[in-house]
């Protein structure tokens, strides 16, 4: 009885499987940089470092048009934003479907952005 517990213990623990079973069997969240080229719609942008760690992303809002990640035009009405770069940009956090925190080092954003007057220029620069 007790070679036969052993052995079946030994073969539940096998070390040689090819990877692990059960509950450990769920990979691990990749963590990857926010593409800028998938955010639409209302946006919050928030300026208070102690809010910080419930944003959705860090960005740097850009000086110059040419070096910026997104061209973005603020629209005037929530149901035009729809494609990347068209942002309704809301007065309360709660209202908005994403809240991006404005950093003023470039080095810790996860992209930047930066405002355009026209329409048809928004969205991602080509790479």
């Amino acid at each position: 009885m007790l070679p036969t517990l052993l052995l079946s213990g030994l073969l539940a623990l096998n070390p040689f499987a090819a990877g692990p079973r059960g509950p450990l069997a769920v990979p691990a969240a990749v963590v990857g940089s926010v593409d800028p080229c998938r955010l639409y719609g209302s946006v919050y942008l928030e300026h208070d470092p102690r809010r910080r760690s419930g944003c959705f992303a860090v960005v740097y809002l850009e000086p110059e048009e040419a070096f910026a990640d997104l061209l973005v035009y603020p629209e005037t009405n929530k149901l035009f934003a729809d494609q990347a770069g068209l942002w309704y940009l809301t007065e309360g956090r709660n209202f908005a479907d994403y809240a991006l925190f404005v950093t003023h080092n470039r080095n810790l954003a996860d992209f930047s952005f930066q405002y355009t007057k026209v329409r048809n220029y928004a969205g991602c620069r080509k790479r």
